[in-house]
């Protein structure tokens, strides 16, 4: 007989009114037995959070004063799940539904070996007509990350970092190695954890069988999570870089800046404009 330890799903929302209804409605659809809700805003303005409240009071709700980032928002989602012992914490991005054997095929993958300690279904784009993230690698020499788009056989397997649109972690990881850094305020943070945790003897794995669809954002959020790549895929390098890298990195990053500048003057698209102002934003931080 299987055994269903407590998970408290943690869902952080800012202005997302599109798809907030969408993303509770599946999450109480689950078929897992033995789980709570954690609601966690970030000071919204568009009605998303009364939506929320007024048609699934079963959550728990937390509105924050402000905006405070991913980072900073579900630590304090988490907080409140491992004061009320929570064994498992689900993190899921406000703009997601998911599948309702979803939670269930990951608990069975966790309770193969205590050293898995995150843990990631397959996660699809909306229409679920091609998948967007089934495992992912750090490209330490370009600075930047990789995703795998093609589900492997194996029912789990291993992955280098988790992402935070869909992230099953054990309590004990966060007992180990702490909560999510609060220096990344939009990217980068599920990255870091998981690099965390990696250097602690945890694995990161993905589960083959259960599934996640990401839903569309509009493009002013895709250009904020242009902007924050950028300054937070810095600030994870400054941080984790290996001393006898740091040269190769400094010139990298110069030689990413020229290109940006040459791309503003000739192209002068909206996203390169977007980077150019992290580049500028970021331009006094040393690695």
């Amino acid at each position: 007989m299987m055994n269903y330890p407590k998970v408290f799903i943690v869902i952080l929302n800012h202005n997302s009114k599109a798809t907030v209804q969408k993303c509770l409605t599946s999450v109480f659809k689950l078929n897992y037995p033995n789980f709570e809700v954690v609601f966690v805003d970030n000071d919204s303005n568009d009605g998303s959070l009364e939506l929320a409240k007024t048609n699934f009071s079963k959550a728990n709700f937390i509105k924050n004063a402000e905006n405070l980032g991913c980072a900073a928002g579900n630590n304090i989602g988490i907080r409140f799940s491992l004061e009320r012992m929570a064994e498992y914490v689900l993190l899921l991005d406000s703009a997601t539904e998911v599948d309702k054997d979803c939670l269930i095929r990951l608990i069975e993958v966790a309770g193969h070996d205590e050293k898995i300690g995150l843990l990631s279904p397959i996660i699809f784009e909306g229409d679920a007509a091609s998948v967007c993230f089934s495992g992912g690698k750090i490209n330490w020499f370009e600075m930047g990350l990789e995703y795998a788009k093609k589900i492997q056989t194996e029912d789990f397997y291993e992955s280098e970092f988790i992402t935070g649109r869909g992230m099953l972690v054990k309590a004990g990881v966060f007992k180990k190695v702490g909560l999510f850094d609060e220096d990344f305020f939009l990217c980068w943070g599920d990255v870091d954890l998981s690099f965390r945790a990696g250097k602690a003897g945890f694995r990161s794995v993905m589960v083959s069988a259960s599934w996640i669809y990401h839903l569309k954002k509009n493009r002013k959020c895709a250009e904020n999570e242009a902007y924050w790549t950028v300054i937070s895929g810095l600030v994870f390098f400054k941080k984790n870089i290996k001393t006898w890298m740091k040269p190769w990195i400094i010139g990298y990053v110069g030689a990413k800046k020229i290109g940006n500048w040459l791309d503003v003057k000739f192209n002068k698209n909206g996203t390169a404009l977007v980077i150019q102002r992290a580049y500028r934003d970021f331009k006094n931080v040393k690695f």
